[in-house]
């Protein structure tokens, strides 16, 4: 599903050039569980935005089910993210202001799915996560486990095959976050291909591979028991 080779990503600041990955080459094979970790500044969370096609390689290649991204326009980057890649955040992104129900339904707006279709697809959602008891609630009005529950739901609107979860139990105690991890869990045993960047070793000793980063280079790649 996901192959990288040799990938390279420079940033640019003034005459200073920082390497934040450093020929990184590895693959990812459909409904794998895999953590990704290492410490502050290794380069996990941009090798995540560059899966994510949320930003670009500067040298290497990476390849999405036989399509090489570096050569699609950001028009079919946007295409292929709302179909295939789900994302979850440590800070949520929920729209203060709308229910949990209004937050699941936005990305089928933008799909112009009839109001309808939306609304049965996200109620189909929330129950999915537990939260068919707060529906009607605003982000403000619940605990950060069902926010970030409601952003799964959100994630799982266009039925994407990758969920792309960055540090999805930060902001969490441990019980709301071992809830997060079981339902990404559910998730990945239900087929879809789950990767999450995380600097928690808890989390990395659930997921069935673990990726090691250290100043933008790959380190360690190992299964995991669990």
């Amino acid at each position: 599903m996901i192959e990288v080779k040799n990938l390279y990503k420079i940033y640019y600041r003034g005459e200073n050039e920082v390497q934040a990955l450093k020929n990184v080459s590895l693959s990812i094979k459909e409904g794998e569980f895999v953590a990704i970790t290492g410490p502050s500044g290794s380069g996990k969370s941009t090798f995540m935005n560059i899966l994510g096609c949320l930003d670009k390689l500067t040298f290497g290649e990476y390849i999405l089910d036989g399509v090489s991204i570096q050569e699609r326009t950001e028009k079919e980057l946007s295409k292929l993210r709302n179909s295939r890649i789900g994302f979850v955040f440590q800070s949520f992104n929920l729209i203060p202001r709308v229910s949990a129900l209004k937050n699941v339904e936005l990305p089928l707006f933008y799909a112009r799915k009839t109001k309808n279709q939306r609304r049965e697809r996200a109620l189909e959602l929330l129950e999915k996560v537990g939260l068919s008891d707060r529906v009607n609630h605003m982000p403000n009005e619940m605990s950060g486990g069902q926010t970030q529950r409601v952003a799964i739901a959100r994630a799982l609107t266009n039925e994407p095959s990758i969920i792309l979860a960055d540090e999805p139990t930060g902001n969490l105690d441990s019980k709301s976050g071992s809830d997060i991890m079981n339902i990404l869990k559910k998730l990945n045993d239900e087929g879809v291909t789950v990767i999450i960047v995380t600097h928690e070793l808890e989390i990395t000793q659930k997921c069935k591979r673990t990726i090691i980063f250290k100043d933008g280079e790959l380190v360690q790649d190992k299964l995991t028991s669990c």
